[in-house]
């Protein structure tokens, strides 16, 4: 992470300098990903004022405060924009996790047809069912479609099924 200060109407001392390099430390624990925070430290009116600018890939997050004290007021800042950070990565988090749950029951077949000289693209809606290649196969006699998909008991992923001919069989693994 790229750390800029800009001290506005005071001389930045290094004491300061270091205190807002350990905060930034405990923003990257909670998010590894930040690409530069900007720190613009100002003293107006006999009130120290922080404004904190921090880019993260696709978001840019914000926080100021004013304080009487500039180390209460970099802390606050920082306090600030760390609930941003977790709020923003529990929604990404969320997010894919929702994304998972979703498709991992249903399986979408193409079944193409050919009806004089076009061809037409059903796409349908398929539950897989857990099982062991046996019982799949068991399953598979049972009906009269060409092709079988289910869930490998095994693997925990979703395999098909083909017919070859009567007795032979082809297991499609992704």
């Amino acid at each position: 992470m790229q750390i800029t200060i800009t001290a506005r109407h005071f001389d930045l001392t290094n004491a300061i300098r270091d205190h807002i390099n350990d905060s930034c430390e405990k923003l990257e624990k909670y998010f590894e990903n930040i690409i530069t925070a900007h720190f613009v430290l100002s003293f107006e009116n006999n009130q120290n004022k922080v404004e904190l600018i921090i880019h993260v890939p696709k978001h840019n997050l914000k926080s100021e405060t004013t304080e009487k004290d500039m180390y209460l007021a970099i802390d606050t800042v920082v306090d600030r924009v760390e609930h941003q950070i977790k709020k923003m990565k529990d929604k990404w988090v969320d997010h894919h996790k929702k994304s998972l749950k979703e498709n991992t029951r249903f399986v979408y077949a193409n079944l193409i047809e050919k009806s004089e000289g076009r061809k037409t693209v059903k796409i349908k809606r398929i539950l897989a069912e857990d099982m062991n290649i046996r019982e799949a196969m068991q399953k598979f006699d049972e009906t009269n479609d060409s092709y079988f998909i289910f869930k490998n008991v095994e693997t925990d992923r979703v395999n098909v099924l083909v017919k070859k001919d009567e007795l032979h069989y082809k297991l499609i693994e992704p």
